[in-house]
């Protein structure tokens, strides 16, 4: 049985709590392919932010 590596799972989690500011027992809640597509999610978002800001420069 592999396991998830530890240190990754508290990066997605510092991850999405640094951007949705969840408590850190709902981001553990999570199951793990809910958590990757909410990084991802939040990820994306984050990306056509940052683009936006760079157009309007």
């Amino acid at each position: 049985m592999l396991r998830y590596p530890v240190d990754v799972l508290w990066q997605e989690i510092a991850y999405l709590a640094y951007h949705l500011h969840w408590p850190l027992s709902d981001l553990l809640d999570l199951e793990h392919l809910d958590r990757v597509r909410m990084v991802r999610a939040v990820s994306a978002m984050n990306a056509r932010a940052w683009e936006a800001v760079r157009e309007s420069a």
